[in-house]
């Protein structure tokens, strides 16, 4: 299932907001905006966290950059304001992850 199932409109009339600790990861991984956005695009939702992102909720994002390379994006929904909000990236450590990087091995 990808993000499109959880909103009320299509992804291009969504803003997409970062978080600052989203931003200083994404900095120190040499994770680029576009790899997040097309891992939002065309990722799988792996894990759904109700309670996350307070009081709307966060999604689990499994896909890989425009690079090829593997990479997890946490994402809140904002379905009122028409926003995501970008809470964290990163590359998922393959001794945690199965190999496709959507189910814990831990």
């Amino acid at each position: 299932m990808n993000i499109s199932h959880y909103l009320v409109d299509d992804i291009g009339h969504y803003a997409i907001e970062y978080r600052i600790h989203a931003v200083r990861r994404m900095f120190q991984r040499d994770i680029h905006e576009d790899d997040v956005e097309y891992v939002l695009k065309h990722g799988e939702i792996i894990e759904k966290y109700d309670d996350d992102f307070f009081p709307l909720p966060s999604l689990l994002l499994n896909g890989l950059s425009l690079s090829g390379r593997p990479l997890h994006v946490v994402a809140g929904v904002n379905n009122f304001e028409k926003i995501i909000v970008i809470i964290t990236a990163y590359q998922p450590d393959p001794l945690r992850w199965s190999d496709n990087f959507a189910e814990r091995v831990q």
